[in-house]
């Protein structure tokens, strides 16, 4: 599988480059706009809530598009399109009983994504830029299992899921920036 994305043609890492300075962009807004709203699940907290893994969604299906266009596969990338899927309907379910149990279904989306982004960063990683992503799929393991534990404690709060967006939106402004590095020494 290496070798099929270390000879893939310079549009992937172009395609992969201007996804990841979107989703950065994007990233860096929601956390803005989730930090203000983070102490209750008012209208325009819960729809952050649901947008963000739905973006994660159509993310995914850009990057498999361009995958396949190239002439690749993405496995990974469709257990992502599903996961995070789910994670739409849990968070859905979750808000009305209120942010512990958010912060559970968002922590458990967290885990099984980072596991997900480490696997799919790995096999990519001939293309560069790919040890920023290797990093944060490690990091959003260890993030969920965080939001999980904070569920059960006395006063929690959806303020660490901006700090962890915002963060998840660095590694992939670093992954574009080393991609474009990549492009130019090839």
């Amino acid at each position: 599988m290496d070798t099929l994305v270390s000879t893939a043609p310079p549009s992937v890492p172009a395609t992969l480059r201007k996804l990841y300075f979107g989703r950065f962009a994007f990233a860096a807004v929601w956390a803005g706009l989730l930090f203000a709203t983070a102490d209750t699940l008012g209208p325009l907290g819960v729809a952050l809530l649901l947008v963000y893994p739905l973006f994660d969604v159509a993310a995914a299906i850009v990057d498999v598009r361009s995958a396949r266009a190239n002439g690749g596969t993405a496995p990974a990338l469709y257990v992502n399109i599903a996961i995070s899927s789910l994670a739409v309907i849990g968070l859905a379910l979750a808000v009305p009983s209120g942010i512990p149990d958010v912060l559970r279904v968002w922590g458990a989306w967290a885990v099984v994504s980072g596991l997900v982004q480490l696997v799919a960063g790995a096999v990519r990683r001939a293309l560069g830029g790919q040890w920023p992503m290797i990093i944060s799929g490690a990091i959003s393991v260890l993030a969920g299992t965080s939001f999980i534990t904070q569920a059960g404690s006395g006063d929690p709060t959806l303020v660490n899921l901006a700090g962890y967006a915002f963060l998840g939106g660095v590694f992939f402004l670093v992954s574009a920036l080393r991609l474009k590095r990549t492009r130019d020494r090839a």
